[in-house]
């Protein structure tokens, strides 16, 4: 199969619009385009016509889809030993796929009839043959890839390397042995994983689980047969039990004796209702007869009370009497002695208000002094505040970094000893005149020294009077010096502009006027720091404090120390009637206390003896109420002896009811245990005879005995099954062993292609395959192995090509030519290897069709070949 054309519409950036690229020859054909024209997306689009089925939308179909939307379609022009075809693919709305012949114009497949023309075409889909040699932009082969693809791209290049093996038939190469393993692998399969575990759904596995049912199943049935010989025991001991429980003699003898201790309780409880009866008489005789000696006891004490209130109530009237009239005379003390304290206070106030307006004018006259004294400490304050700012720009402008300084006396240091340098390598000059010689050897104009050395830079011209113009050449400057004088003048030149100065003495000079601005600064900070130590702002917000402090009255004639005299005697006097008023303050409180307690202590004796008068009632009545309360208590204490008398006799022959009760709980409990105990075991007794009927109707034990033969038959099968695995498995590895020590001859074939596509770009270079992954696996070179994987990115990436170039020369040799499609699969090689890989194409290409995407037009433009154009297409131009 060799590709004519491609054409596709819509399809990621020609969103609307279509493009063709026509005139696919045989050989080499390239198409070298800048990046974002579009090369990549034709592979991706050519890649989906042979290899993504129309009906689906997976993601590389998904990927072809323009943002905006759409139905992306692509065409192939191909030819065929059978003819040229077009193929159409349509993906999303209005799917579809069609075959058409471009001789006859007839339509040869469409849809799913398509799809198997085209996989015929390409033998195996992406995983088969043709799928080896489109190299997708920036994936060689040798890469990581998913373990799916892996596998698909080993196949394919196994069955490449078994069908063209005709001259190898033996056992451990060949299509012989990809059989044998194939067939071995197979029946393994069936059996068991890769990892050897039993596979599931196979008859492995099948038997191991029939054997683990098995085995469970005959546990279960063992552990029934041991429940069954358990519930025989179990029931045997509960009738032997029950039958104990329900013996006639033993059951009347318990039921007698719980009606015995029934009788008993009876009695005992009548007994105690009669002793609770007789003991609440006594408790009631008892309190009739407390009642009645309390009521006579509290009228005797409550007359003899009376009598003595009636005397306590006499002496209090005088003890309130007395107090009165001492608080009379308290209190008419203590007012003169208030009255007396409240003038002094006045006096006193008058003289503190005189004194305050004497004090108020004195410290006006001592604000208004210190306001002037301020005001000119402010004047000499911004006068010094701005001599500072004047000397800080002053400053600014005359001072000189001192790292730049540092540098420029480095440079004129360095500049020093390479110009010395500088002239001890250099040509000189030097003429010592002949005494009396009348003519001078001059330099632009001026006579040279007799006896100086001239150094010469370059080509100089001096002028010899009278005879002619001398020139020298020095050649050794350049040579010498290496440019580093010059970038230190030219350096020296810059920081002196920096500077703004001729030279080195005038960047010192405006250093040493900086320093006596600084200095002068700093004087005049001094200055400012002694008359606002606060700063200036703290000096302002003082004037105006003072500046608005209030003008007091006019005090002139008043004389303040006859003030101060006659406040400090008014204060004297206060403090005098202060302390009189105070002292005669106690003695008032004293009295008012003592008439409070005296008032408080009689209304106290004439409430209790107007209570006392109250219960006793009226005097005439006493004696009579005395005597009746008399009678009255003897009659209840002679009731109450006999009442209590009554229930000791009762108490005395009291039965314990306590005991009573336990007799009785006891033998009722005997009844009762032993009734639930049998009920219990006659519902035991039926639950087993139940089980013990279900397990003999159905045979347990026979069955129990026929599953473990069973399960002894499944582990023989198990058995058997592991030992084929292993056999299998061991089958396998050896048949892979034999084909491995057979490995040169194996990879004959490719090798045989391969080794002249190396020989155009390496010397004494030759590959190892690995066996499993079927790709290169060492290169040797001068006597040495080198593993791919460490090779450079273009090593690796030649490496790839040139296998790819070698497996599409077999398939052409099986019949089954495909294109060699590389979208800039050669972005890692250096100039020298690029050129050679283009010649290992040409080579390849004399009867292999390679088409190459590239971004690369300068260097793509050297492997030739037909050039490809990709122009504008419209799907009904046919």
């Amino acid at each position: 199969m060799k590709l004519r054309a491609v054409r596709l519409h819509n399809v990621r950036r020609f969103a609307g619009r279509g493009v063709a690229i026509e005139g696919m020859g045989d050989g080499v054909n390239v198409l070298s385009a800048a990046n974002e024209h579009g090369k990549s997306t034709s592979f991706d689009a050519l890649h989906a016509i042979f290899f993504q089925p129309h009906s689906g939308t997976p993601k590389a179909v998904q990927s072809l889809r323009p943002y905006s939307g759409g139905s992306p379609l692509v065409e192939a022009d191909i030819e065929t030993d059978a003819g040229r075809f077009r193929l159409t693919k349509q993906f999303y709305a209005g799917k579809r796929a069609g075959v058409v012949d471009l001789a006859s114009g007839r339509i040869v497949a469409q849809a799913d009839e398509a799809e198997r023309f085209i996989a015929e075409l390409v033998h195996g889909g992406s995983g088969g043959p043709a799928g080896l040699l489109w190299v997708r932009q920036g994936i060689t082969g040798i890469e990581n890839r998913s373990p799916s693809e892996k596998e698909e791209e080993r196949k394919a290049r196994e069955g490449v390397l078994a069908s063209v093996q005709g001259e190898v038939e033996a056992l451990t190469g060949g299509r012989r042995m990809a059989q044998i393993l194939d067939a071995c692998a197979a029946e393994l399969g069936e059996l068991a994983t890769a990892t050897g575990r039993p596979k599931a759904g196979g008859p492995y596995a099948e038997a191991l689980e029939e054997r683990d049912r098995l085995a469970s199943e005959e546990a279960r049935l063992e552990a029934e047969v041991r429940d069954l010989r358990t519930a025989l025991d179990a029931r045997r001991k509960a009738r032997e039990r029950l039958a104990e429980l329900e013996d006639p003699a033993e059951t009347a003898a318990r039921q007698q004796a719980r009606a015995q201790a029934e009788q008993a309780l009876a009695q005992a409880r009548a007994h105690g209702e009669k002793l609770h009866a007789a003991e609440a008489r006594e408790s009631l005789a008892r309190h009739n007869a407390e009642a009645a000696r309390a009521a006579l006891d509290k009228f005797r004490f409550t007359s003899q009370r009376a009598l003595d209130l009636k005397v306590l109530e006499a002496a209090a009237i005088a003890r309130r009497d007395e107090a009165v009239a001492v608080r009379t005379a308290a209190a008419t003390a203590s007012d003169n002695a208030l009255a007396a304290a409240e003038q002094a206070e006045m006096e006193e106030q008058q003289a503190r208000e005189l004194l305050a307006r004497l004090d108020r004018a004195l410290r006006a006259k001592e604000a208004a002094e210190r306001l002037k004294e301020l005001r000119t400490r402010l004047a000499e304050a911004e006068a010094a505040h701005k001599q500072i700012e004047d000397g800080q720009a002053a400053l600014r402008v005359a001072a000189v970094p001192a790292d730049t300084v540092r540098e420029l006396e480095g440079i004129e240091t360095e500049l020093a000893g390479l110009r010395a340098a500088e002239a001890s390598r250099a040509t000189t000059l030097r003429i010592d005149y002949d005494d009396g010689a009348g003519g001078r050897l001059t330099d632009g104009g001026a006579p040279l020294p007799d006896g100086a050395e001239r150094p010469i830079h370059g080509t100089e011209q001096f002028r010899i009077e009278g005879v002619g113009t001398l020139t020298i050449r020095s050649t050794r400057e350049g040579a010498a010096s290496d440019g580093k004088l010059a970038k230190a003048v030219e350096r020296h030149r810059t920081l002196l502009r920096q500077l703004g100065v001729e030279s080195l003495r005038d960047v010192r000079e405006r250093q040493a006027a900086a320093s006596a601005k600084a200095i002068e600064l700093e004087t005049a900070r001094r200055h400012l720091a002694l008359l606002a130590p606060q700063g200036v702002a703290e000096l302002r917000a003082e004037i105006a404090r003072l500046q608005d402090l209030p003008v007091p009255e006019d005090q002139t004639e008043a004389n303040p120390e006859a003030a101060r005299q006659a406040h400090a005697a008014a204060g004297e006097k206060l403090v005098a009637a202060r302390l009189a008023a105070r002292e005669a303050r106690p003695a008032r409180d004293k009295a008012e206390a003592a008439v409070i307690d005296a008032e408080k202590a009689l209304s106290s004796i004439t409430a209790e003896r107007a209570v006392a008068e109250a219960a006793l009632g009226a005097e005439e009545c006493r004696a009579d109420r005395a005597g009746e309360l008399q009678r009255v208590c003897e009659t209840a204490e002679a009731a109450f002896a006999e009442a209590k008398a009554a229930a000791e006799t009762l108490r005395a022959g009291a039965p314990d009811v306590d005991t009573v009760e336990a007799t009785l709980r006891r033998t009722a409990s005997a009844v009762e245990s032993t009734a639930k105990e049998a009920a219990s075991l006659r519902e035991q007794l039926a639950d087993l005879n139940g089980s013990i009927r279900t397990r003999t109707d159905g045979a347990v034990e026979e069955i129990w005995r026929e599953t473990a033969e069973r399960r002894a038959a499944a582990d023989t099968l198990v058995r058997r099954f592991e030992m084929e695995v292993a056999a299998l498995t061991r089958l396998r590895r050896a048949l892979e062993d034999a084909r491995t020590a057979a490995r040169d001859l194996y990879f004959e074939p490719v090798m045989n292609e391969l080794r002249p596509l190396m020989g155009l770009l390496f010397d004494d270079v030759s590959v190892s395959f690995n066996d499993a992954t079927l790709l290169p696996e060492l290169l040797r070179r001068n006597g040495q192995d080198e593993p791919v994987d460490v090779l450079s990115g273009g090593m690796r990436e030649q490496l790839a090509i040139l296998t790819r170039l070698a497996f599409a020369r077999l398939l052409a040799r099986d019949g089954r030519p495909a294109p060699v499609i590389l979208d800039d699969a050669l972005v890692y090689s250096d100039d020298d290897r690029i050129e050679k890989m283009f010649d290992a194409l040409h080579r390849q290409s004399r009867d292999q069709q390679i088409i190459v995407f590239s971004c690369r037009q300068r260097a793509f433009e050297r492997l030739g070949g037909n050039r490809l154009q990709m122009t504008e297409w419209r799907p009904d131009q046919g």
